[in-house]
């Protein structure tokens, strides 16, 4: 109803307006001018539909400047909270460094500092803005590899609806998206809304060939933990030794159901290694549960407002709220007697389904150390995440000896809020009863307890743990079942004040000014059931994390016209900014940038930046309760991978034995790096994290040529470092610190056991080292004049990178990544636009250079087995790839537009790639999987 009174009294202005004077990214002077000296890429909305994509993360990580995704879809190993989002790797310096703004205000983040993309709804969208270089000294903390500021549209006249369906050609991946947005008003009042629902759809890693093991080239390299029972004896501290059997069955790892002997009968069971290897039929291929991509579901209500108010004073409102649900699936567990080291549990001397105990041998029996891969009780998380949104602002202009200046005081409340429940991991309390003392009573059911002492069927049941998923009962897999329960959150609440005009005027124009405070408090929290928190189940346990604090900011801009239509100077300026910070955590900082913009003619514009840069670490950062974590590493110590340096060698043979391997969670001696096979400690908080520091500098050129209308190119060189680093130590750098440099701190973080197994290490948060990264972003924009075969337009991006390294202390040398994977020497997109009528098409090239990749071996699947790297030593050269997608529409009489397409159009297969492996294979789920097909209806009205 508000709508249509809004609609009803919608008035036509009388005159032209006067030229109207906007903020643009980057800066907080509004200006009639909108080039800037910083380098800033936009993206209409237009663009975004012709993608094909539904989202605003997946338009961005297309982007030739950002690096693979923070958090891939297919990661669902992965045990953070951002699982089921989209976050964008400007510059590969990670998520956490990019600051998001909706209409230049601060969005919603997560309590480890990442903005979700994918809650703000397309439809909505007018443009985006994408700024390449730091901005701390005019928005603050996080804006290091850049800005994304999204711009709304400012009103809507009338609605659409818009119906979306994609899919894979192999039919899987369903997409959907639909959306309705109706909006009114004029420039009095105006309101608009927006109702989107957005679902993606499930990737099994079993339905293609090529993700189907864990490497298609060597399908059983990374079998694992098999579903039968495996026994050995316990040693007095714990640990596995003598005996290593495993129960006969029926079945292979390709048709892994099968049929298990016996498990009470002693002979029923075959040595495990044969000349220290197991057999693959005696081995599990995890991926046959495993998603490639996992589904997500994502429903969003938007909602922006203007009302102008007496005395020229406007309110401005937007408010937004989503919810994100998503689902991943996981093999069953590798269930073994020590998978949390703080609760061992083995199967007891006095179990009725012991091969070795009393009731069998007739003797006293045996405890007995146990591996069993839980195939029947797959582990799934389910996560429902809440995203609200609410700014409001009121605005007004004025004047000051006829020069125009404006003012605004707003409030931004954004908040995250978020429930995860999981599946299939194990009750370890219930468990130590079900593998504990059991017998045979007189109704010939299996009961806890001794036949002197039972423990009645209603409390506890029995489990024939060794039997394998043919023995299991319903009853036993809900005793030993454990439900898991999470809460999180995090809320930023900030109040600010901005003031901006022109001072005075100069011969070459006038001094614009900018200056507002802000006042920032930021919570959070993240809090696991007791049982997880506690190690009571094989979930990966983790403490609370609570934490606050608050931050008081002040920032002073100024832009200085220098020189205008003189000789060699169409226009010279100079913008200064520089921004104050105090934290409540770890004290102030100031950051400074300076800009300078000229065009020595009017085709020619020149233009630089420095600026500092910093990022406040994060609540997780500082507060982090810490958590277990499978880490992928090669043991150093390991005699036939492991290091060479003489120095690590001899410290080395202190702690292993002759001939140590590292052994994966099969008990498989590895070939190059491999999973823990026992849960590590990481992510602890440091209440003595201090910012991170950044130094950008940028040099550029665009060149828009009078004697080619609609013709612009530009040129931009970049180079930003990162210094004082916040990172989670790697268990690699623990290695080193310990075994190469001999840190005794690092050394007391390693637990081995005494076959020279590493049983537990533990890893927190620093400050250590630096990123750096060079390189050039160049671009092409050409509007060719009408023909009667249409209207072409061709854009292209590209990114050349120069350098991309980092050092893991102040003082250790740079290693250097540019060109391994991941981190491509060139990215480039080609667009061709055409329109004729009612008709428009849009085909675009996705182009990434190849790449350095791990090798399987120094012999197999490795084209550099001597060649000289930091990011591997020895590698394997992967050629480059390029995608091709095709968008068409058609605008129909009545106010509708259907829109067809493909994304990978000529079906480009997947690769292996052994240093993509973020779903369980060895590809790499950001890249397509197939042929993407889809279709999209819009009607207008």
């Amino acid at each position: 109803m508000a709508l249509n009174s809004l609609t009803a009294f919608a008035q036509t202005q009388a005159a032209a307006e006067a030229p109207q004077r906007v903020e643009v990214t980057g800066s907080r002077i509004r200006q009639v001018d909108l080039e800037t000296a910083q380098p800033i890429l936009k993206m209409t909305s237009q663009q975004i539909q012709a993608s094909g994509l539904v989202t605003v993360g997946d338009v961005l990580n297309q982007l030739t400047s950002a690096g693979p995704p923070a958090f891939s879809k297919g990661a669902t190993l992965t045990s953070n909270r951002e699982q089921g989002g989209q976050y964008i790797d400007m510059r590969n310096l990670g998520a956490q460094r990019l600051l998001v703004l909706v209409n230049g205000k601060r969005w919603t983040t997560t309590i480890a500092g990442y903005t979700d993309m994918s809650t703000i709804p397309t439809s909505m969208i007018d443009r985006i803005e994408i700024l390449k270089d730091g901005a701390s000294a005019i928005y603050g903390s996080d804006a290091i590899a850049g800005v994304v500021n999204i711009i709304l549209k400012r009103s809507l006249q009338g609605g659409s609806v818009s119906i979306y369906r994609g899919i894979n050609e192999k039919g899987d991946g369903k997409n959907s998206d639909y959306d309705i947005s109706y909006g009114g008003g004029d420039d009095k009042a105006s309101l608009m809304f927006s109702v989107s629902h957005t679902t993606s759809g499930t990737v099994w890693s079993n339905k293609r060939d090529i993700t189907s093991t864990s490497n298609a080239n060597h399908p059983t390299a990374g079998l694992g933990v098999g579903e039968w029972g495996r026994i050995r004896d316990v040693l007095a501290n714990g640990g596995p030794t003598g005996i290593n059997q495993y129960l006969n069955h029926t079945g292979t790892w390709q048709s892994p159901n099968g049929v298990g002997a016996d498990s009470r009968n002693p002979a029923n069971y075959h040595n495990y290694l044969v000349n220290g290897v197991a057999d693959d039929n005696d081995l599990y291929n995890s991926t046959q549960q495993m998603m490639f991509q996992a589904p997500t579901e994502l429903t969003t209500i938007f909602t922006k407002g203007e009302l102008q108010l007496p005395w020229d004073l406007r309110f401005k409102s937007t408010a937004m709220f989503s919810e994100r649900s998503s689902t991943r699936q996981n093999a069953g567990y590798p269930l073994n007697s020590q998978n949390q080291a703080r609760f061992p549990v083995y199967l007891d001397k006095n179990s009725y389904y012991n091969p070795y105990g009393s009731s069998v041998t007739g003797g006293a029996g045996k405890d007995m150390y146990f591996y069993r891969r839980m195939v029947e009780m797959p582990r799934i998380t389910d996560s429902r995440n809440q995203t609200l949104h609410v700014d409001a602002v009121v605005e007004g202009d004025f004047t000051v000896r006829g020069l125009p200046w404006g003012w605004s005081a707003g409030y931004n409340h954004s908040q995250v809020t978020g429930q995860s429940n999981g599946t299939g991991n194990i009750n370890l309390v219930n468990l130590k009863k079900a593998v504990g003392p059991s017998f045979l009573n007189a109704s010939g059911i299996v009961q806890c307890g001794t036949a002197a002492a039972p423990i009645a069927l209603g409390e506890c049941v029995p489990f024939n743990i060794l039997g394998g998923p043919s023995a299991s009962t319903p009853e036993m897999l809900k005793f030993i079942g454990s439900d898991s329960h999470a809460i999180y959150g995090s809320t930023v609440n900030s109040a600010t004040a901005d003031i901006n005009g022109e001072l005075f005027s100069l011969p070459a124009g006038n001094v614009g000014f900018a200056a507002g405070l802000e006042h920032r408090e930021v919570r959070g929290y993240d809090v696991p059931d007791q049982m997880t928190a506690n190690s009571l189940t094989t979930d990966l346990s983790y403490n609370s994390t609570y934490g606050r604090y608050t931050v008081k900011e002040a920032y002073l801009e100024a832009s200085v016209p220098l020189l205008k239509d003189v000789p060699f100077a169409k226009h010279l300026s100079l913008d200064l900014a520089s921004r104050y910070s105090d934290y409540s955590n770890f004290g102030s900082t100031t950051n400074s940038k300076v800009s300078v913009m000229w065009k020595p003619v009017s085709d020619l514009l020149a233009r630089a930046t420095w600026a500092q840069g910093f990022r406040a670490p994060s609540l997780n950062d500082t507060f982090g309760g810490g958590s277990s974590t499978y880490d992928t590493y090669l043991d150093v110590c390991d005699t036939q991978y492991g290091s060479k340096n003489a120095t690590i060698v001899g410290n080395c043979a202190r702690v292993v034995p002759a001939g140590y391997r590292q052994k994966n969670a099969a008990g498989n001696a590895v070939i190059g790096s491999s999973q823990s096979a026992v849960p590590f400690s990481s992510g602890a908080g440091n209440d003595s994290l201090t910012p991170e520091t950044a130094k950008t500098k940028t040099v550029g050129l665009v060149y828009s040529p009078s004697f080619v209308p609609g013709l612009t190119a530009s040129l931009d060189w970049f180079n930003i470092t990162v210094n004082n680093r916040i990172t989670a130590v790697s268990t690699a750098y623990t290695l080193n610190q310990c075994y190469l440099q001999g840190v005794a701190e690092f050394c007391n973080k390693i637990t081995r056991d005494s076959t020279g197994a590493i049983t537990n290490l533990v890893r927190g948060n620093t400050n250590l080292g630096a990123l750096e990264t060079e390189g050039v972003d160049i671009g092409l924009n050409y509007r060719l004049p009408r023909t009667a075969y249409g209207q072409f337009n061709v854009r292209s991006e590209s990114t050349w990178l120069k350098t991309y390294r980092s050092k893991s202390t102040a003082t250790a040398d740079w290693a250097e990544y540019a060109g391994d994977y991941g981190v491509n020497r060139l990215k480039s997109n080609l667009s061709l636009d055409w329109s004729l009528g009612n008709w428009a098409s849009t085909v675009t090239l996705r182009y990434a250079s190849g790449v350095k990749d791990d090798c399987y071996t120094a012999e197999l699947q490795c084209s550099n087995p001597d060649g000289e790297s930091d990011g591997y030593g020895a590698y394997n050269k992967l050629g480059s790839v390029t995608y091709t997608d095709l968008n068409v529409s058609y605008s129909t009489p009545w106010k509708g537009k259907i829109a067809v397409g493909a994304n990978n159009l000529f079906d480009k297969a997947p690769r292996i790639t052994l240093s993509g492996d973020s779903s369980g294979s060895k590809v790499d789920p950001n890249l397509p999987i197939d042929r993407f097909i889809y279709v999209r209806y819009t009607q207008s009205f």
